[in-house]
């Protein structure tokens, strides 16, 4: 990728889709390799459809490649912090989180007083992390 920045910052209310083309975007302009547009579109997604799905909706988007990380930011409404869900063949879903924390294992989350904002950090080298 080349050495330099570039963001994109859709609006509150963003829909997986959109983010989704929204990183495209910034992904393309850095000439980022395949693989990589992959993990930060998969990323992108769980973090969307999270926010969508469990806390009130995407109240913030931001992804800003740089040369070392791919940084993608999603703010919503609710408090609860995600966390690891134990595997329950009875119970659909769950491996969302696992998915964010495997792609971008130094993922954290900021707590604010309208909610809170995840921050997920991909490493632009090549192969994927470890698990965690």
């Amino acid at each position: 990728m080349r050495p330099r920045s570039t963001k994109s910052n859709p609006p509150p209310g963003t829909s997986c889709a959109q983010a989704r083309e929204s990183a495209r975007r910034v992904l393309a302009e850095q000439d980022a390799p395949p693989p990589l547009v992959a993990d930060v579109l998969t990323v992108v997604s769980e973090l969307v459809s999270n926010a969508v799905r469990h806390a009130g909706g995407v109240t913030g988007f931001q992804v800003t490649a740089r040369a070392d990380q791919v940084v993608v930011e999603v703010s919503d409404r609710s408090a609860l912090l995600p966390h690891l869900r134990r595997h329950s063949p009875h119970t659909p879903g769950g491996f969302g989180w696992r998915v964010v924390k495997t792609l971008a294992p130094s993922t954290f989350v900021r707590s604010h007083r309208s909610g809170k904002t995840v921050i997920a950090a991909l490493p632009t080298r090549t192969g994927r992390p470890p698990a965690p």
